[in-house]
Protein backbone atom coordinates (compact mmCIF):
# COMPACT_ATOMS: atom_id res chain seq x y z
CA UNK A 1 0.00 0.00 0.00
CA UNK A 2 2.77 2.51 0.82
CA UNK A 3 4.48 1.88 -2.94
CA UNK A 4 0.33 2.79 -4.31
CA UNK A 5 0.59 5.69 -1.73
CA UNK A 6 3.94 7.16 -3.18
CA UNK A 7 2.24 6.50 -7.03
CA UNK A 8 -0.53 8.56 -6.07
CA UNK A 9 1.11 11.01 -4.70
CA UNK A 10 3.76 11.98 -7.51
CA UNK A 11 1.30 11.44 -10.16
CA UNK A 12 -1.66 13.73 -8.20
CA UNK A 13 1.43 16.30 -7.88
CA UNK A 14 2.21 16.29 -11.35
CA UNK A 15 -1.29 16.51 -12.80
CA UNK A 16 -2.29 19.61 -10.80
CA UNK A 17 1.12 21.05 -10.74
CA UNK A 18 1.55 21.11 -7.08
CA UNK A 19 5.23 21.63 -7.18
CA UNK A 20 4.78 25.23 -9.08
CA UNK A 21 2.00 25.84 -6.88
CA UNK A 22 4.11 25.83 -3.43
CA UNK A 23 2.54 22.91 -2.41
CA UNK A 24 3.47 19.15 -1.18
CA UNK A 25 1.25 16.53 -1.44
CA UNK A 26 0.75 14.26 1.42
CA UNK A 27 -1.89 11.04 0.99
CA UNK A 28 -4.09 10.99 4.19
CA UNK A 29 -6.60 8.20 3.31
CA UNK A 30 -6.89 5.19 0.70
CA UNK A 31 -9.49 3.00 0.10
CA UNK A 32 -9.61 0.13 -2.70
CA UNK A 33 -12.80 -1.33 -4.03
CA UNK A 34 -12.81 -4.08 -6.30
CA UNK A 35 -16.14 -3.85 -8.23
CA UNK A 36 -18.03 -5.43 -11.32
CA UNK A 37 -17.97 -3.59 -14.75
CA UNK A 38 -21.20 -2.81 -16.43
CA UNK A 39 -23.09 -5.86 -17.86
CA UNK A 40 -21.86 -7.68 -20.40
CA UNK A 41 -18.42 -6.43 -20.09
CA UNK A 42 -17.28 -8.60 -17.91
CA UNK A 43 -13.91 -8.93 -15.56
CA UNK A 44 -13.84 -6.44 -12.53
CA UNK A 45 -12.43 -3.12 -11.69
CA UNK A 46 -10.79 -1.34 -8.86
CA UNK A 47 -11.75 2.17 -7.87
CA UNK A 48 -9.67 4.26 -5.55
CA UNK A 49 -10.89 6.84 -3.31
CA UNK A 50 -7.98 8.94 -2.13
CA UNK A 51 -7.90 12.09 0.19
CA UNK A 52 -4.98 13.99 0.26
CA UNK A 53 -3.86 17.29 1.80
CA UNK A 54 -1.87 19.58 0.12
CA UNK A 55 0.73 21.31 2.52
CA UNK A 56 2.63 24.51 1.79
CA UNK A 57 6.21 25.14 1.28
CA UNK A 58 6.46 28.35 2.88
CA UNK A 59 4.37 31.10 4.74
CA UNK A 60 1.39 32.58 2.92
CA UNK A 61 -0.89 35.75 3.23
CA UNK A 62 -4.69 34.81 3.92
CA UNK A 63 -5.82 35.71 0.50
CA UNK A 64 -2.90 34.01 -1.66
CA UNK A 65 -4.14 31.05 0.70
CA UNK A 66 -7.88 31.63 -1.18
CA UNK A 67 -6.53 32.35 -4.39
CA UNK A 68 -4.64 29.31 -4.44
CA UNK A 69 -7.60 27.51 -3.24
CA UNK A 70 -9.16 28.27 -5.99
CA UNK A 71 -6.37 27.14 -8.63
CA UNK A 72 -6.13 23.90 -6.86
CA UNK A 73 -9.83 23.50 -7.31
CA UNK A 74 -9.85 24.21 -11.04
CA UNK A 75 -6.95 22.17 -11.76
CA UNK A 76 -7.91 19.53 -10.38
CA UNK A 77 -11.42 19.07 -12.34
CA UNK A 78 -9.41 20.08 -15.45
CA UNK A 79 -7.29 17.00 -15.01
CA UNK A 80 -9.55 14.84 -13.63
CA UNK A 81 -12.13 15.63 -16.98
CA UNK A 82 -9.46 15.64 -19.25
CA UNK A 83 -7.61 12.66 -18.50
CA UNK A 84 -4.75 14.22 -17.35
CA UNK A 85 -4.43 12.70 -13.75
CA UNK A 86 -4.71 9.23 -15.37
CA UNK A 87 -1.87 9.84 -18.01
CA UNK A 88 -0.20 11.24 -14.97
CA UNK A 89 -0.23 8.36 -12.42
CA UNK A 90 -0.09 6.01 -15.55
CA UNK A 91 3.88 7.77 -16.16
CA UNK A 92 4.34 7.65 -11.88
CA UNK A 93 3.53 3.99 -11.97
CA UNK A 94 5.70 2.92 -14.71
CA UNK A 95 8.52 4.70 -13.21
CA UNK A 96 8.03 2.90 -10.09
CA UNK A 97 10.63 0.13 -9.44
CA UNK A 98 9.50 -1.35 -6.25
CA UNK A 99 6.94 -3.53 -7.82
CA UNK A 100 7.07 -6.80 -9.87
CA UNK A 101 6.55 -5.76 -13.72
CA UNK A 102 3.09 -7.76 -13.80
CA UNK A 103 1.96 -5.56 -11.11
CA UNK A 104 3.12 -2.15 -12.21
CA UNK A 105 1.82 -2.99 -15.95
CA UNK A 106 -1.66 -4.04 -14.43
CA UNK A 107 -1.66 -0.40 -12.32
CA UNK A 108 -0.46 1.35 -15.70
CA UNK A 109 -3.22 -0.28 -17.84
CA UNK A 110 -6.08 0.53 -14.65
CA UNK A 111 -5.04 3.87 -14.58
CA UNK A 112 -4.76 4.58 -18.59
CA UNK A 113 -8.44 2.52 -19.29
CA UNK A 114 -10.34 5.77 -20.08
CA UNK A 115 -7.06 7.63 -21.41
CA UNK A 116 -5.62 5.15 -24.26
CA UNK A 117 -8.41 6.12 -26.96
CA UNK A 118 -8.12 10.05 -26.69
CA UNK A 119 -10.22 11.78 -29.20
CA UNK A 120 -7.99 13.68 -31.60
CA UNK A 121 -11.64 16.28 -32.53
CA UNK A 122 -12.02 19.37 -30.74
CA UNK A 123 -14.02 22.31 -30.87
CA UNK A 124 -13.41 25.04 -32.81
CA UNK A 125 -12.72 27.74 -29.62
CA UNK A 126 -11.11 24.61 -27.75
CA UNK A 127 -7.96 25.56 -26.44
CA UNK A 128 -8.74 27.55 -22.88
CA UNK A 129 -7.10 27.09 -19.50
CA UNK A 130 -10.18 25.09 -17.76
CA UNK A 131 -10.73 22.38 -20.54
CA UNK A 132 -12.97 24.21 -23.25
CA UNK A 133 -12.49 21.18 -25.17
CA UNK A 134 -15.39 19.95 -27.41
CA UNK A 135 -17.29 17.79 -24.81
CA UNK A 136 -19.26 16.92 -27.75
CA UNK A 137 -16.72 15.09 -29.40
CA UNK A 138 -15.31 13.37 -26.12
CA UNK A 139 -13.80 9.88 -25.85
CA UNK A 140 -15.76 7.19 -24.44
CA UNK A 141 -16.81 7.00 -20.88
CA UNK A 142 -16.76 4.30 -18.06
CA UNK A 143 -17.85 4.06 -14.91
CA UNK A 144 -14.44 3.77 -13.86
CA UNK A 145 -12.37 6.35 -12.09
CA UNK A 146 -9.88 7.80 -9.26
CA UNK A 147 -12.14 10.06 -6.67
CA UNK A 148 -9.88 12.07 -5.24
CA UNK A 149 -10.66 14.24 -2.04
CA UNK A 150 -8.40 17.58 -1.18
CA UNK A 151 -7.76 19.82 1.27
CA UNK A 152 -5.93 22.69 2.23
CA UNK A 153 -4.09 22.37 5.02
CA UNK A 154 -2.69 25.63 6.24
CA UNK A 155 -0.66 25.66 9.69
CA UNK A 156 -1.15 28.57 11.85
CA UNK A 157 2.46 29.14 12.09
CA UNK A 158 2.76 29.87 7.89
CA UNK A 159 -0.74 31.97 7.68
CA UNK A 160 -0.97 35.73 7.58
CA UNK A 161 -4.12 37.10 8.70
CA UNK A 162 -4.46 40.76 6.85
CA UNK A 163 -7.42 43.24 6.57
CA UNK A 164 -9.29 41.99 3.53
CA UNK A 165 -12.83 43.19 2.34
CA UNK A 166 -15.10 40.10 1.95
CA UNK A 167 -16.51 39.58 -1.90
CA UNK A 168 -19.79 40.65 -2.00
CA UNK A 169 -21.16 39.26 -5.13
CA UNK A 170 -24.37 36.69 -5.67
CA UNK A 171 -21.88 33.88 -6.84
CA UNK A 172 -19.67 31.10 -4.46
CA UNK A 173 -16.72 28.87 -5.41
CA UNK A 174 -17.65 25.27 -4.81
CA UNK A 175 -18.96 24.64 -1.13
CA UNK A 176 -19.69 28.76 -0.68
CA UNK A 177 -23.41 29.83 -0.24
CA UNK A 178 -24.49 30.53 -3.51
CA UNK A 179 -27.48 32.65 -2.51
CA UNK A 180 -28.08 34.79 -0.05
CA UNK A 181 -31.24 34.45 1.93
CA UNK A 182 -32.51 38.53 0.39
CA UNK A 183 -31.81 37.64 -3.11
CA UNK A 184 -35.35 37.56 -4.01
CA UNK A 185 -36.58 40.71 -2.93
CA UNK A 186 -35.87 43.77 -4.68
CA UNK A 187 -33.82 46.78 -2.53
CA UNK A 188 -32.44 43.89 -1.04
CA UNK A 189 -29.12 41.22 -1.55
CA UNK A 190 -28.21 41.01 -5.17
CA UNK A 191 -30.65 41.87 -8.01
CA UNK A 192 -33.82 40.54 -6.37
CA UNK A 193 -36.97 40.27 -8.47
CA UNK A 194 -40.04 40.60 -6.48
CA UNK A 195 -41.59 43.16 -3.52
CA UNK A 196 -41.39 42.05 0.01
CA UNK A 197 -44.62 41.39 1.30
CA UNK A 198 -43.90 40.09 4.31
CA UNK A 199 -45.47 41.44 7.57
CA UNK A 200 -42.51 43.53 8.34
CA UNK A 201 -41.72 45.21 5.33
CA UNK A 202 -45.15 45.72 4.16
CA UNK A 203 -45.29 49.34 4.22
CA UNK A 204 -42.58 49.46 1.59
CA UNK A 205 -44.75 47.26 -0.88
CA UNK A 206 -46.82 48.17 -3.61
CA UNK A 207 -50.02 49.77 -2.22
CA UNK A 208 -48.69 48.55 0.77
CA UNK A 209 -49.58 45.10 -0.11
CA UNK A 210 -53.47 45.28 -0.92
CA UNK A 211 -53.05 45.75 -4.87
CA UNK A 212 -50.23 43.25 -5.54
CA UNK A 213 -51.39 39.64 -3.82
CA UNK A 214 -54.91 40.21 -5.52
CA UNK A 215 -53.71 40.60 -9.15
CA UNK A 216 -51.52 38.04 -8.81
CA UNK A 217 -54.38 35.51 -7.45
CA UNK A 218 -55.92 37.01 -10.17
CA UNK A 219 -53.04 35.95 -12.94
CA UNK A 220 -53.17 32.75 -10.62
CA UNK A 221 -56.85 31.39 -10.74
CA UNK A 222 -56.57 32.50 -15.15
CA UNK A 223 -53.63 29.72 -15.83
CA UNK A 224 -55.74 27.56 -13.48
CA UNK A 225 -58.61 27.71 -15.24
CA UNK A 226 -56.79 27.31 -19.01
CA UNK A 227 -54.78 24.04 -17.65
CA UNK A 228 -51.44 24.93 -17.76
CA UNK A 229 -49.04 22.28 -20.07
CA UNK A 230 -45.51 21.59 -19.69
CA UNK A 231 -43.37 22.39 -23.03
CA UNK A 232 -40.27 20.55 -23.38
CA UNK A 233 -37.28 22.15 -25.60
CA UNK A 234 -35.22 20.62 -27.48
CA UNK A 235 -31.19 22.29 -27.67
CA UNK A 236 -31.51 26.02 -28.80
CA UNK A 237 -27.85 26.90 -29.39
CA UNK A 238 -28.61 30.57 -29.22
CA UNK A 239 -31.02 30.44 -31.71
CA UNK A 240 -33.29 33.23 -30.64
CA UNK A 241 -35.76 34.08 -33.72
CA UNK A 242 -36.76 30.48 -33.51
CA UNK A 243 -37.66 29.57 -29.89
CA UNK A 244 -39.86 32.77 -30.58
CA UNK A 245 -41.21 30.85 -33.64
CA UNK A 246 -41.67 27.60 -31.93
CA UNK A 247 -43.27 29.46 -28.67
CA UNK A 248 -46.25 30.98 -30.72
CA UNK A 249 -46.65 27.82 -32.80
CA UNK A 250 -47.03 25.81 -29.56
CA UNK A 251 -49.64 28.99 -28.41
CA UNK A 252 -47.48 29.65 -25.56
CA UNK A 253 -49.37 31.55 -22.61
CA UNK A 254 -48.16 32.70 -19.11
CA UNK A 255 -49.30 29.62 -17.01
CA UNK A 256 -47.25 27.27 -19.00
CA UNK A 257 -43.93 25.91 -17.83
CA UNK A 258 -40.90 25.71 -20.39
CA UNK A 259 -38.51 22.83 -19.82
CA UNK A 260 -35.30 23.52 -21.84
CA UNK A 261 -33.39 20.13 -21.99
CA UNK A 262 -29.75 22.05 -22.36
CA UNK A 263 -27.47 23.52 -24.32
CA UNK A 264 -29.22 27.13 -24.25
CA UNK A 265 -25.85 28.52 -25.81
CA UNK A 266 -23.31 28.46 -27.82
CA UNK A 267 -22.68 28.27 -31.70
CA UNK A 268 -25.87 29.95 -32.62
CA UNK A 269 -26.41 34.40 -33.09
CA UNK A 270 -28.08 35.21 -29.99
CA UNK A 271 -26.72 33.34 -27.14
CA UNK A 272 -27.26 36.19 -24.19
CA UNK A 273 -30.82 36.74 -25.85
CA UNK A 274 -31.58 33.29 -25.11
CA UNK A 275 -30.78 33.00 -21.51
CA UNK A 276 -32.41 36.42 -21.00
CA UNK A 277 -35.74 35.12 -22.47
CA UNK A 278 -35.51 31.62 -20.51
CA UNK A 279 -35.27 33.86 -17.25
CA UNK A 280 -37.60 36.29 -17.69
CA UNK A 281 -40.16 33.98 -18.64
CA UNK A 282 -39.77 31.99 -15.66
CA UNK A 283 -38.46 28.90 -17.59
CA UNK A 284 -36.41 25.71 -15.79
CA UNK A 285 -34.14 23.30 -17.51
CA UNK A 286 -31.47 20.92 -17.45
CA UNK A 287 -27.65 21.43 -17.75
CA UNK A 288 -26.03 20.37 -20.90
CA UNK A 289 -22.40 20.07 -21.88
CA UNK A 290 -21.95 23.42 -23.57
CA UNK A 291 -24.17 25.41 -20.65
CA UNK A 292 -21.64 23.43 -18.04
CA UNK A 293 -18.59 24.61 -19.71
CA UNK A 294 -20.13 28.41 -19.27
CA UNK A 295 -20.62 28.02 -15.66
CA UNK A 296 -16.82 26.73 -15.22
CA UNK A 297 -15.29 29.82 -17.14
CA UNK A 298 -17.54 31.89 -15.09
CA UNK A 299 -15.53 30.37 -12.22
CA UNK A 300 -12.51 30.82 -13.61
CA UNK A 301 -12.59 34.22 -14.38
CA UNK A 302 -13.77 34.60 -10.68
CA UNK A 303 -10.73 33.18 -9.68
CA UNK A 304 -8.59 35.50 -11.90
CA UNK A 305 -7.57 32.73 -14.71
CA UNK A 306 -6.44 34.44 -17.94
CA UNK A 307 -8.35 34.64 -20.92
CA UNK A 308 -7.79 31.81 -23.51
CA UNK A 309 -4.77 32.19 -25.84
CA UNK A 310 -7.67 30.90 -28.69
CA UNK A 311 -10.79 32.53 -29.07
CA UNK A 312 -13.45 31.02 -26.85
CA UNK A 313 -17.26 31.54 -27.33
CA UNK A 314 -18.39 29.53 -24.00
CA UNK A 315 -15.60 32.43 -22.39
CA UNK A 316 -17.51 35.30 -24.08
CA UNK A 317 -21.09 34.39 -22.84
CA UNK A 318 -19.16 33.74 -19.32
CA UNK A 319 -17.95 37.17 -19.55
CA UNK A 320 -20.74 38.87 -20.84
CA UNK A 321 -24.03 37.57 -19.11
CA UNK A 322 -25.82 39.42 -16.55
CA UNK A 323 -25.31 38.67 -12.83
CA UNK A 324 -29.30 37.43 -13.31
CA UNK A 325 -29.00 35.32 -16.09
CA UNK A 326 -25.73 33.48 -14.67
CA UNK A 327 -27.32 32.98 -11.66
CA UNK A 328 -30.04 31.24 -14.08
CA UNK A 329 -27.54 29.03 -15.49
CA UNK A 330 -26.29 28.16 -12.05
CA UNK A 331 -29.44 27.07 -11.14
CA UNK A 332 -29.90 24.13 -13.83
CA UNK A 333 -29.94 20.91 -12.15
CA UNK A 334 -28.60 17.75 -14.21
CA UNK A 335 -32.16 16.22 -14.75
CA UNK A 336 -35.45 16.72 -13.28
CA UNK A 337 -38.37 14.70 -12.39
CA UNK A 338 -41.73 14.32 -12.04
CA UNK A 339 -44.62 12.26 -10.55
CA UNK A 340 -47.12 13.49 -12.13
CA UNK A 341 -46.18 13.59 -15.85
CA UNK A 342 -44.80 10.34 -15.11
CA UNK A 343 -41.53 12.07 -16.94
CA UNK A 344 -37.77 13.03 -16.42
CA UNK A 345 -35.75 15.41 -18.17
CA UNK A 346 -32.24 15.19 -18.91
CA UNK A 347 -29.50 16.80 -21.68
CA UNK A 348 -28.01 13.77 -23.05
CA UNK A 349 -29.45 10.83 -21.53
CA UNK A 350 -29.39 7.94 -18.82
CA UNK A 351 -27.86 4.36 -18.06
CA UNK A 352 -30.23 2.09 -17.50
CA UNK A 353 -30.52 -0.15 -14.14
CA UNK A 354 -28.71 2.43 -12.64
CA UNK A 355 -31.10 4.54 -9.76
CA UNK A 356 -30.70 8.52 -10.90
CA UNK A 357 -28.70 9.48 -7.95
CA UNK A 358 -25.71 7.18 -9.02
CA UNK A 359 -25.85 8.41 -12.57
CA UNK A 360 -22.66 10.36 -13.70
CA UNK A 361 -23.17 13.98 -14.29
CA UNK A 362 -20.45 13.77 -17.55
CA UNK A 363 -22.64 11.08 -19.03
CA UNK A 364 -25.77 12.63 -17.99
CA UNK A 365 -23.96 15.81 -20.35
CA UNK A 366 -22.43 13.56 -23.04
CA UNK A 367 -23.67 9.92 -23.81
CA UNK A 368 -25.18 8.76 -27.06
CA UNK A 369 -24.63 5.16 -27.76
CA UNK A 370 -24.35 2.13 -24.81
CA UNK A 371 -22.37 -0.73 -26.79
CA UNK A 372 -23.11 -4.38 -26.79
CA UNK A 373 -20.58 -4.97 -24.20
CA UNK A 374 -21.74 -2.05 -21.97
CA UNK A 375 -19.65 0.90 -23.20
CA UNK A 376 -20.96 3.96 -22.47
CA UNK A 377 -19.97 6.44 -25.35
CA UNK A 378 -20.56 9.86 -26.03
CA UNK A 379 -19.80 8.93 -29.95
CA UNK A 380 -22.73 8.19 -32.50
CA UNK A 381 -22.81 4.60 -33.13
CA UNK A 382 -25.83 4.09 -35.53
CA UNK A 383 -27.23 0.74 -34.48
CA UNK A 384 -26.98 1.46 -30.40
CA UNK A 385 -28.73 4.42 -29.07
CA UNK A 386 -28.56 4.25 -25.18
CA UNK A 387 -32.82 5.06 -25.16
CA UNK A 388 -33.06 1.77 -26.74
CA UNK A 389 -32.46 0.00 -23.33
CA UNK A 390 -34.42 2.72 -21.64
CA UNK A 391 -37.34 0.72 -20.11
CA UNK A 392 -39.17 3.10 -18.44
CA UNK A 393 -41.64 3.14 -16.00
CA UNK A 394 -40.59 7.24 -16.39
CA UNK A 395 -40.49 9.11 -20.09
CA UNK A 396 -37.54 10.71 -20.83
CA UNK A 397 -36.79 13.41 -22.95
CA UNK A 398 -33.60 14.30 -23.97
CA UNK A 399 -31.72 16.52 -26.63
CA UNK A 400 -28.09 16.32 -27.75
CA UNK A 401 -27.89 13.95 -30.02
CA UNK A 402 -28.39 16.04 -33.66
CA UNK A 403 -27.16 13.08 -35.65
CA UNK A 404 -30.53 10.80 -34.98
CA UNK A 405 -32.51 13.60 -35.31
CA UNK A 406 -36.20 12.87 -33.85
CA UNK A 407 -35.88 9.85 -31.35
CA UNK A 408 -39.07 8.50 -30.34
CA UNK A 409 -39.23 4.99 -28.10
CA UNK A 410 -41.80 3.48 -25.75
CA UNK A 411 -40.10 5.34 -22.60
CA UNK A 412 -37.66 7.88 -24.37
CA UNK A 413 -38.30 11.09 -26.80
CA UNK A 414 -35.65 12.63 -27.90
CA UNK A 415 -36.04 16.11 -29.61
CA UNK A 416 -32.81 17.68 -30.56
CA UNK A 417 -33.08 18.13 -34.33
CA UNK A 418 -30.55 20.08 -35.18
CA UNK A 419 -31.64 23.53 -35.11
CA UNK A 420 -27.94 25.23 -34.98
CA UNK A 421 -27.16 23.46 -38.07
CA UNK A 422 -29.99 24.22 -40.41
CA UNK A 423 -32.00 21.92 -39.17
CA UNK A 424 -35.70 22.16 -36.51
CA UNK A 425 -36.10 22.70 -33.47
CA UNK A 426 -38.70 20.96 -31.91
CA UNK A 427 -40.94 20.71 -28.74
CA UNK A 428 -43.48 18.02 -27.26
CA UNK A 429 -46.25 19.38 -24.98
CA UNK A 430 -47.07 17.53 -21.83
CA UNK A 431 -49.23 15.77 -20.85
CA UNK A 432 -50.60 14.85 -23.92
CA UNK A 433 -46.86 14.22 -25.50
CA UNK A 434 -47.58 16.40 -29.27
CA UNK A 435 -44.73 17.45 -30.96
CA UNK A 436 -44.35 20.57 -32.28
CA UNK A 437 -41.27 22.06 -34.69
CA UNK A 438 -40.29 24.86 -36.78
CA UNK A 439 -37.51 25.45 -39.29
CA UNK A 440 -34.00 26.86 -38.60
CA UNK A 441 -34.03 30.35 -40.95
CA UNK A 442 -30.60 28.79 -42.09
CA UNK A 443 -27.30 27.05 -40.87
CA UNK A 444 -25.71 29.20 -38.24
CA UNK A 445 -23.00 26.37 -37.25
CA UNK A 446 -21.41 23.42 -40.19
CA UNK A 447 -21.88 20.28 -37.92
CA UNK A 448 -18.42 17.80 -38.38
CA UNK A 449 -21.19 14.42 -38.11
CA UNK A 450 -18.64 11.43 -36.31
CA UNK A 451 -20.59 7.77 -37.32
CA UNK A 452 -19.63 4.54 -36.48
CA UNK A 453 -21.13 1.08 -36.75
Amino acid sequence: AHILRRVLRLGIGEAIRADTMGFDVAITELVLTESSLEKGSGGTTTEFTVEFNLLPKKKMEYGAVERAAKRINIALARATDNGDIALAMGAAAKAETAWPADVRDRVIEEFLFDAEDQDEGEEEDSGGVVGDAAIDDMDDFDLREVVPTTKLIIDEKTLILPDQEEYDGPFGMPGDTTYAKDDIYLGGGNGGVFSDYSKESINSSPFQGTLGPILLDAVVQRAIQRQPRVIAIGDVHGCLDELQMLLRRCDYRPGDLIVFLGDLVSKGPDSLAVVQMAREIGAIGVRGNHDFEVVRWHQAIKSGADPPVIGSEHYRIASTLSKADLKWMYSLPWYITSKELGALFVHAGFVSGIRLGKQNPRLMMNMRSILPDGTVTSKFFNNWPWARLWDGPKTVLFGHDADRGLQQYEHAIGLDTGCVYGGRLTACILPEKRLVSVNAKREYFHYRRKRFD
